[in-house]
């Protein structure tokens, strides 16, 4: 944040008070993790379950088939909150923002797994309320867990399902864009993102 303030006083410098007042809009942004949704393993749907011996028959055969390959895909949505309080409200214009790009990496149990962007703008608008971005993540959990048997595995994906997501130890470092008059602002520093609460 020290950083993005040192880009908004240089920019203050050229540009005048309509520039100071687009900045200090857009440092007002936040992000927290929201939820995780859907999550299946190799197409077989995790929601809803708790343990191994939740799966019925043939779906712990499939999950053994797919252990003994050497890979366990996961796919799932990551919701990820973005806050805009830039609501016409405390002596700030109301705003909208534009995220023109959202570089992410997702980190599970502080291991990368996975990156990604979005794929088109994302607007998040001034009204005081929260915009949820959702985005697409596939793992495979053989590179997040090594020498451990299939529970321990499939343990793994029961916790990102499990209340959303929001008990697993997971986390997004995003680096975001932002579409300004001024131009494309990138933040000069990554942001953390995780469910406690907005960063």
């Amino acid at each position: 944040m020290r950083a993005f303030l040192s880009v908004v006083f240089f920019v203050i410098v050229i540009g005048g008070c309509s520039v100071i007042q687009t900045l200090t809009n857009i440092s007002r942004l936040k992000f927290k993790l929201d939820s995780v949704k859907d999550v299946t393993v190799n197409n077989i749907p995790v929601s809803g379950k708790t343990k191994l011996a939740d799966f019925n028959s043939l779906d712990i055969l499939k999950l053994t088939s797919l252990f003994a390959s050497g890979q366990f895909p996961v796919r799932f949505n990551i919701n990820v909150a973005a806050s805009n309080p830039n609501d016409g409200i405390g002596g700030y214009p109301s705003t909208d923002i534009t995220l023109k790009s959202f570089q992410w990496d997702l980190y599970i149990n502080e291991k990368k797994a996975v990156s990604g962007n979005i794929k088109e703008p994302v607007v998040v608008p001034g009204i005081g309320e929260n915009k949820i971005i959702t985005l697409f993540a596939e793992v495979d959990l053989f590179r997040i867990i090594t020498n451990k048997g299939l529970e321990e595995i499939i343990n793994l994906a029961l916790v990102l399902s499990r209340s959303g997501g929001v008990e697993s130890n997971i986390k997004i470092v995003a680096q975001p864009v932002i579409g300004t008059p001024l131009g494309d602002i990138k933040y000069p520093d990554p942001v953390t993102i995780v469910s406690k609460s907005f960063n």
